[in-house]
C-alpha cells in the first residue's frame, strides 16, 4: 500500500490574504497578457482584457439594478457567458453570490431561497416556471432572466427583467468593494443527506482551492485546461478550472455539459491539456468503447477526484498523467498529489499543504490517531479565511463543525508511515460487518472493474444479527445483462469474504446530485426490495 513520494507542487500567490481574490488575479492578467484567450465557449472566446470589460458592463448594469455590496444574489444559470459574468461581476462589487445547483425545485429550491435572504435572483427561462410552483419566495422580489430559445414560462410572482438589460454601455473599471467583507459566496452543499446548508466561502478560501487543484496537475500559461462539462455552480468547474486556469495564465475550455461520448472529440479539437474529472466522468470515460486510437490525444494530465480502482487501465490506455486531491466545499483542498507521482492505491489523495494546512486523523474524542489507523480528517488552517467561514446564519452547526478549534470533515482516513493520507469512505458510509469495518468505496472500485457493470453503488442495510450487511446497487452497461450470482462469482476471488455483498440489486440508474454524487441515503433508506437479490438465499 505504499507510495512513492510525489512530485513537488510549486505554488505562487500573492503575499497578502486580501489580495488572493479572482478580482485580483484578473486585473494581473490583463495587464501581464492582455489578450491572451482566457475562456473559450461554445459561443464565444474571450481574452482575459475582454471578460474584464465585459464584467465591469455587467457589474454596472447589477449596481444600477440596486444589487449593492453584502448583499446575496442567487443564480440559477447554465453553464455559461452569463454565469461566467455574474461570477466576476459579483467580486466587482462585493456582491454575495449564491449558486443555485440547476436541478433544484420544490422544498429544497424554496429552502434556498428563503435561507439566502436575497431580493435579487439570475435565472434562465428553462427554470423560472420552478419558483411559480413555490408558495414561498422568501424575501425574492426581482428576477434576471435569460432567455433561451425565445420561450416565455408561467412566471412567478416577482419583477421580470430581461437579463441583458444588466450589460451596462460603460466598460471602464469600478472601484474596489472588496474591503466591505471576506465573503465571496454561500455555496449550499449537495444534500445528500439532509437540508442543505450555506457554507460561507471567502475570496481567499476560492484562491486557495484554485490554486491547489492548478498546480496539482502543473497547469501554465501554454495549457488548455478543460471544465468537461463540470457545472459552474460547483467549486470544481468554476473554481478549479476556470479560477485555476487564470492564476496560472492559461485558457479555460468550457463545455455545455459533460459527455462521455463526446469528451475526445473535444479535447482534440481545442488542442485540451489538462482537464478536471470526478470519479463518475473518468469511469463512464473508460467505460466507453475501446478505440485503436485512444491513445492518440493531446491530453497530458487529469486531475481526478476520487481516482478509479483501475486507474493505471485508465493511464496506460489514454496516455495521460494523474494527480488528485482531497477537499470539500467546508475544508477546501488541504492535500494534493502531483500528477506523474507513483500512485500505488486508489484511495491515496497525497501530502498535506503544509505550508496552509494542518491535518489530522483523529478518533471519537478528537484525539490524534497514530499511523495506520483510520479514523475522521480533521483540518485547520494556517492562515486567515482559507477554509469555511461558518455555516450560513446556523452558529449551532458551525459550532459543531469546528469543535476543539478543528475542522472536523466527517470524511474517514488515515495516514501512513511515509506521511500520505488516504480518504477511505464518507464516515456515514463506513459499513461494520461481523466486527470488521468495511469501506464501500473498494467494493465499488472492484465491483466497477466488472467489464458489464457501468457504475455502483455499496452501502449499508440492517442485519437480522447485529452490526449491517452489504448491498450493492448495480447499473449494467446499456445492452449488457448478468445475474447477480455471476457478478458474485467475479468478486469472490478479488475480495476478502466479510467485504462481499450479500445483496445486490440491478437499477437502470443511480440517483445522484447534479454534481455526480450518488444519493446513498436514498438507496439505504430502500433498503432491500422485493427485486433484490440475496446470497444467503440461493
Amino acid at each position: 500500500m505504499a507510495v512513492m513520494s510525489q512530485q513537488s507542487i510549486s505554488e505562487t500567490r500573492p503575499e497578502k490574504t486580501s489580495e488572493r481574490s479572482i478580482l485580483h488575479v484578473l486585473r494581473r492578467r490583463v495587464a501581464s497578457s492582455p489578450d491572451k484567450p482566457w475562456l473559450i465557449l461554445p459561443e464565444i472566446t474571450l481574452t482575459y482584457r475582454e471578460a474584464d470589460e465585459l464584467s465591469n458592463r455587467f457589474a454596472r448594469g447589477m449596481k444600477d439594478a440596486g444589487i449593492e455590496a453584502e448583499e446575496t444574489l442567487l443564480v440559477m444559470l447554465p453553464n455559461g457567458l452569463d454565469l461566467i459574468l455574474s461570477w466576476l461581476a459579483c467580486a466587482k462589487l462585493g456582491v454575495i453570490e449564491v449558486p443555485l445547483n440547476t436541478a433544484y425545485r420544490g422544498d429544497i429550491l424554496a429552502h434556498i431561497i428563503q435561507d439566502s435572504r436575497a431580493s435579487h435572483m439570475l435565472i434562465s427561462s428553462t427554470y423560472l416556471e420552478r419558483l411559480s410552483e413555490l408558495e414561498s419566495l422568501g424575501r425574492l422580489k426581482h428576477c434576471y432572466v435569460r432567455y433561451e430559445n425565445g420561450e416565455i414560462p408561467r412566471r412567478p410572482k416577482v419583477e421580470i427583467e430581461n437579463i441583458s438589460q444588466l450589460l451596462h454601455e460603460d466598460e471602464s473599471p469600478l472601484e474596489d468593494a472588496l474591503n466591505a467583507s471576506p465573503v465571496k459566496a454561500i455555496m449550499y452543499t449537495s444534500g445528500t443527506s439532509g437540508r442543505s446548508k450555506g457554507v460561507i466561502v471567502s475570496h481567499a478560501h476560492a484562491y486557495e482551492y484554485a490554486n491547489g487543484c492548478a498546480s496539482a496537475i502543473h497547469v501554465t500559461e501554454s495549457d488548455r485546461y478543460y471544465t468537461a462539462g463540470l457545472p459552474l455552480f460547483h467549486v470544481a468547474g468554476k473554481w478549479g478550472v476556470l479560477f485555476g486556469a487564470a492564476i496560472k495564465g492559461a485558457t479555460a475550455v468550457v463545455a455545455r455539459q459533460f459527455s462521455a461520448t463526446n469528451f475526445w472529440s473535444e479535447v482534440r479539437m481545442h488542442g485540451v491539456t489538462a482537464t478536471y474529472l470526478l470519479g463518475a466522468m473518468a469511469n463512464f470515460i473508460q467505460r466507453q468503447p475501446v478505440r485503436a486510437d485512444d491513445h492518440d490525444n493531446p491530453l497530458q494530465r487529469v486531475l481526478m477526484c476520487p481516482l478509479l480502482a483501475d486507474l493505471d487501465a485508465f493511464i496506460n490506455r489514454f496516455k495521460v498523467r494523474v494527480g488528485t486531491a482531497y477537499g470539500s466545499t467546508e475544508a477546501n483542498a488541504p492535500i494534493l498529489m502531483a500528477a506523474g507521482s507513483h500512485i500505488g492505491h486508489s484511495q491515496v489523495v497525497g501530502r498535506d499543504r503544509s505550508e496552509l494546512f494542518e491535518v489530522r486523523i483523529i478518533d471519537e474524542f478528537d484525539e490524534e490517531l497514530p499511523r495506520g489507523v483510520v479514523g475522521q480528517i480533521a483540518v485547520r488552517p494556517k492562515v486567515p479565511n482559507i477554509t469555511m467561514l461558518g455555516y450560513w446564519h446556523q452558529p449551532e452547526a458551525t459550532a459543531e463543525m469546528w469543535r476543539n478549534l478543528w475542522l472536523h470533515t466527517g470524511d474517514a482516513g488515515f495516514q501512513d508511515k511515509e506521511g500520505l493520507f488516504y480518504f477511505t469512505d464518507r464516515l456515514k458510509d463506513t459499513i461494520r460487518r461481523r466486527g470488521e469495518n468495511i469501506s464501500s468505496m473498494e467494493v465499488e472500485g472492484v465491483l466497477n472493474q466488472h467489464p458489464n457493470v457501468q457504475e455502483c453503488a455499496v452501502f449499508p442495510v440492517k442485519s437480522v444479527h447485529t452490526e449491517e450487511e452489504v448491498m450493492a446497487a448495480v447499473v449494467l452497461r446499456p445492452g449488457q445483462m448478468v445475474h447477480p450470482k455471476d457478478i458474485m462469482r467475479f468478486l469472490e476471488p478479488r475480495m476478502a469474504r466479510f467485504m462481499l455483498p450479500r445483496y445486490i440489486r440491478l437499477l437502470t440508474e443511480l440517483p445522484k446530485t447534479p454534481t455526480g454524487k450518488v444519493r446513498k441515503h436514498l438507496l439505504r433508506e430502500e433498503g432491500i426490495t422485493a427485486d433484490t437479490w440475496d446470497k444467503e438465499q440461493t
